[in-house]
């Protein structure tokens, strides 16, 4: 599974950012979200995993999961042309309201 369609998915775009605070527990995810049983959690992750937007590592008996930045910069890259659309129409737009106050 590509990023793209990983972060398609609102629950493992609010898992990524979660870990953006640092490693987090599987138990300590599913508290967080609230909606989602440890299935689902798990599920999601491991579809994280495959995309390669995180990464585990065993603590005791727990699974550990960190955020994965590097295949976000693929996305980022792709994303830049529309930071450069919109940055352009909100300077329009700020001159416009400078104009006719």
């Amino acid at each position: 599974m590509t990023a793209y369609a990983a972060l398609a998915e609102p629950h493992r775009r609010q898992i990524l950012d979660l870990l953006r605070g640092g490693e987090r527990s599987v138990t300590d995810l599913v508290e967080r979200l609230g909606d989602l049983s440890q299935p689902g959690v798990s599920k999601h992750l491991r579809i994280l995993r495959d995309a390669g937007l995180v990464q585990s590592r065993a603590v005791g008996k727990q699974r550990v999961y960190g955020l994965q930045a590097q295949p976000l910069e693929e996305v980022d890259a792709w994303l830049e042309p529309y930071r450069a659309y919109w940055s352009g129409r909100l300077d329009a737009l700020e001159r416009h309201l400078e104009e006719n106050p």
